[in-house]
């Protein structure tokens, strides 16, 4: 514990240098990576469905898979990824909905580039948006939601 709460005051660059030595923050990344890869799944059927057989325009499509697969990923990234069930639900909900809304936000504007701009079919540009975001999406979940 005393390794850690001395990790936090160094500057950044060796901060991750630190982290990235405990293999924990290995196993966690993992997890994250798990996880995510199931809301990868739930999103992309849920926007795959609402554009093609529900004939919903791309944009609010990835609005209502986005809020279908943050659902998902919050509850198992508490219980499993980050093991945070000693932590205020509520609160960490909203950090999780806050950094996922930004990660969302940046994922929505890929999306509509590589739609808009580069002709992308919208499934395969959904695909590509999410991976986008998923680092910036785990940093924020690690450091700020659902941080000891």
């Amino acid at each position: 514990m005393q390794d850690d709460a001395s990790a936090v005051a160094l500057p950044l660059h060796r901060r991750v240098r630190h982290g990235m030595r405990h293999p924990a923050n290995w196993l966690q990344l993992v997890r994250f990576g798990a996880v995510g890869a199931s809301g990868y799944v739930v999103n992309l059927a849920v926007f795959t469905a609402t554009v093609h057989l529900l004939g919903i325009d791309y944009k609010v499509a990835a609005v209502l898979a986005f809020l279908i697969s943050v659902a998902n990923n919050f509850w198992w990234n508490r219980h499993w990824t980050f093991e945070a069930r000693d932590g205020h639900a509520g609160f960490q909900a909203a950090r999780f909905l806050t950094v996922s809304v930004v990660a969302f936000l940046f994922s929505y504007a890929v999306l509509v580039a590589l739609v808009e701009a580069a002709g992308l079919p919208k499934v395969l540009a959904q695909a590509i948006a999410i991976v986008t975001a998923t680092p910036l999406s785990f940093v924020g979940q690690k450091l700020w939601s659902f941080r000891r």
